[in-house]
């Protein structure tokens, strides 16, 4: 009898062991969440204090938040501030109890050479003496503007501009420019030829000089408003309605035409529109410091002609000193980067002509390439500073390395006037670097999803260690069960280019079972998405692993940060989300990887990841099975303007219904749940809505969670909960938990 209540004692813990989706991998992805918060002394944050070898930052240990500083010279680390007598101060000012490790501050900066600390709590503004060791309140904070995006400025508005010298203001009144003499207080108006309907805005640029002024007259269209209902608000039993100005692909853009106004002999000169056609946006007006001339950016409506415009302020004639143009998109958005030397004299400029992101010197006089600065089959990702003293260029890059992510980020310095690209970070590592203002140091905090942070301070002119500042602790998630992400390669579509991703296992995680897989999905091409720096249960995709998934991370072409042809995929083309390389990834991971299940496959996303991860089903659903979606752009011409535009082109053609989730409702076969938030004023909320119509009218069998007041998101706790549940459910075949269990 004993030995049969063993046995059925040890079946009911192996059942218990091998189960998938239950209650107790339920609680174990909670407790996971929680120990994945106590990774110790790994600060992301760095800053210098102006005029001192000194710099300062805060990081997490197992008292609290900690605030450092760090003494260059004498290679000495303490505390920033006494954290004790601060907490007791803000106590007693506020009322109400302060932990001194848990201090509820931010934006915090240390000015007037380390001896003044000031920053933002309980919506005001505060400033700390850091030598008195005295705490003083300031004005409020100005709240931010309800909306994701907000409302468009209203460029006709605006306080007056005063002159160089202060004796004079320009302003605008009726449309129409107008100066003030502040001595007489007499006002003259320049322009008459301003009208409601063609108005000059607010933002006027004097002339160093004082002499002239750069000024916009603009033809206004109208904005379309999205219009949110919140059924539920905190604060009436009445639904509340509210709108945000919101162009969509498509609609009319404002037509802006710079004006030269010479104070001195009152001539006028208008750029001629036919320079600057079909525009999506004008701007970056600035005088050069002689006042020679004005420079302006003109983006062309598609994305696909960009220059940088010079205004000879003598007689108004136009030149173009640098001109950008593409068979696809220009990314103006994300890769742009432009840098005037020595009053215009030359510029540095960003481009992916030749195929890759690299920096070129211009002769700003002419116009004219002096000379590509950096080149080869690999990618600046961005420029730190410019020493225009030694003409030296600090800029991140990567992809130098063929042994090596292609994405990890490294620290390079570079001549203008020519030379070599030289390294400064040699650990195979994903590099975040914060330069000193001097050029003589840069901290250098370096991890991978597979190593902790580790921090620490560099010579900038050998790369080489001066001091060891933090190791991250991650002792305490290693105790909880956690295992590194699997960073893992395979080709892509065209059987030679690299697709890189990650492969996530549960914590209790048996070879010998077999898993179905998940794979979190964000694919837009405005970046890549796949974390390089440590980021344990980045995205909650440890807790979904944990209900008995191998879940799984890819950037497949169409994404940002390759090469210009692997970007270029995504071109009026948002639908094939990389889904080649992606499908191929995965079969090749399960070729040795038995218990990766690719008959079972799931997929999930938000914004762009829910158009995306609706696409799979839609598009391939011989490989994807099972998707949730929340706050998708299920129709790029529902979207905002500028992103979409920016990928799919302009004018508006068949290519958008081809991309269309809307448009293809009618393919579906898998299991699908569409998640929106009721108030969501990133993506409109209709584009959802019209998906839902449509697999309504095509009698489609889905899920649907619309979720009262709340704005972009994955759905809150209460998605969450819904999405591991329908996984659970339909990947792998088992009912969830009941709710009131987790009661």
């Amino acid at each position: 009898m004993k030995r049969i209540f063993i046995l059925a004692c040890f079946m009911l813990v192996s059942s218990t062991i091998l189960a998938q989706g239950t209650l107790a991998d339920y609680q174990r992805a909670d407790s996971i969440k929680k120990a994945f918060k106590k990774v110790y002394h790994a600060p992301a944050h760095f800053e210098w204090i102006e005029d001192t070898e000194m710099l300062w930052y805060v990081m997490k240990t197992e008292k609290g938040q900690v605030y450092k500083k760090v003494d260059v010279k004498n290679k000495q680390k303490s505390a920033l501030f006494d954290q004790e007598k601060m907490g007791d101060q803000l106590s007693n000012t506020l009322e109400d109890t302060i932990k001194p490790y848990s201090l509820p501050i931010s934006k915090v900066t240390v000015k007037e050479h380390g001896k003044l600390l000031t920053f933002i709590a309980k919506d005001y503004h505060w400033e700390y003496d850091l030598v008195a060791e005295t705490l003083s309140q300031k004005e409020p904070i100005k709240k931010r503007e309800n909306g994701y995006w907000g409302n468009r400025w209203d460029d006709r508005k605006g306080a007056p501009v005063p002159s160089p010298d202060s004796s004079r203001q320009a302003f605008i009144r009726e449309h129409n420019v107008w100066i003030k003499d502040l001595s007489s207080g007499e006002a003259e108006q320049l322009t008459y030829d301003g009208a409601r309907g063609l108005y000059y805005a607010a933002n006027l640029q004097w002339s160093p000089d004082g002499e002239k002024l750069a000024a916009v007259k603009v033809r206004p269209t109208e904005v379309r408003k999205l219009t949110l209902i919140s059924s539920s608000p905190d604060d009436q039993l009445q639904p509340k309605m509210e709108t945000r100005d919101y162009p969509k692909p498509g609609d009319a853009l404002p037509q802006k035409t710079p004006v030269l106004l010479n104070l001195n002999n009152g001539q006028f000169y208008e750029v001629d529109q036919q320079l600057i056609p079909n525009q999506f946006n004008l701007s970056k007006i600035n005088w050069r410091e002689n006042s020679r001339a004005f420079t302006f950016e003109y983006n062309q409506r598609g994305h696909q002609v960009y220059r940088v415009l010079e205004v000879n302020a003598k007689n108004g004639t136009v030149k173009s000193i640098i001109e950008e143009t593409s068979d696809t998109f220009i990314d103006y958005s994300g890769k742009q980067y432009r840098k005037d030397l020595n009053d215009g004299q030359e510029v540095i400029w960003a481009s992916e002509r030749d195929g890759w992101r690299h920096l070129y010197l211009y002769d700003g006089l002419t116009g004219k390439v002096k000379h590509q600065i950096t080149q080869g089959d690999w990618v600046v990702r961005d420029v730190l500073d410019v020493d225009e003293k030694a003409r030296i260029v600090y800029f991140l890059a990567s992809g130098r390395s063929k042994d090596e992510d292609p994405y990890h980020l490294h620290l390079c310095m570079v001549s203008l006037d020519g030379g070599s690209v030289k390294q400064l970070t040699s650990e195979n590592a994903y590099h975040q670097v914060t330069l000193s203002p001097d050029y003589r140091y840069f901290v250098d905090n370096y991890s991978r999803q597979d190593l902790g942070p580790v921090s620490v301070l560099k010579s900038l002119s050998t790369g080489k260690v001066v001091l060891e500042l933090e190791k991250a602790d991650i002792h305490t998630i290693e105790r909880a069960g956690w295992k590194a992400p699997e960073i893992f390669t395979a080709k892509g579509r065209d059987g030679t280019t690299d697709i890189w991703g990650l492969i996530i296992k549960p914590t209790n995680f048996d070879p010998n079972k077999s898993y179905p897989v998940l794979e979190y999905i964000y694919a837009g091409p405005h970046s890549s998405f796949v974390p390089k720096s440590f980021a344990p249960n980045y995205g909650g995709l440890q807790e979904m692993a944990e209900l008995g998934f191998i879940v799984v991370q890819i950037d497949g072409m169409g994404t940002s940060n390759r090469s210009k042809a692997f970007h270029d995929v995504c071109w009026k083309n948002l639908k094939d989300a990389g889904f080649p390389d992606r499908i191929l990834w995965m079969k090749a991971a399960a070729k040795t990887r038995p218990y990766m299940n690719v008959d079972k496959v799931g997929i999930f996303g938000t914004s762009a990841g829910g158009q995306s991860s609706t696409g799979a089903l839609l598009f391939h659903p011989e490989f994807y099975k099972v998707g949730v979606s929340s706050c998708g752009c299920h129709d790029n011409r529902m979207d905002k303007i500028w992103w979409n535009e920016q990928w799919m082109g302009y004018p508006i053609g068949k290519h958008y219904e081809a991309c269309s989730n809307v448009v293809n409702a009618h393919r579906l076969e898998g299991k699908l749940m569409l998640i929106v938030g009721e108030v969501d004023d990133n993506v409109d909320p209709s584009s959802t809505y019209q998906l839902v119509d449509q697999l309504i009218k095509h009698n489609k069998d889905f899920e649907f969670l619309m979720v009262p007041g709340m704005g972009h998101s994955s759905g809150g706790e209460y998605g969450e909960h819904k999405r591991r549940d329908f996984f659970v459910e339909n990947l792998l075949g088992v009912d969830p938990p009941t709710w009131t269990a987790f009661e």
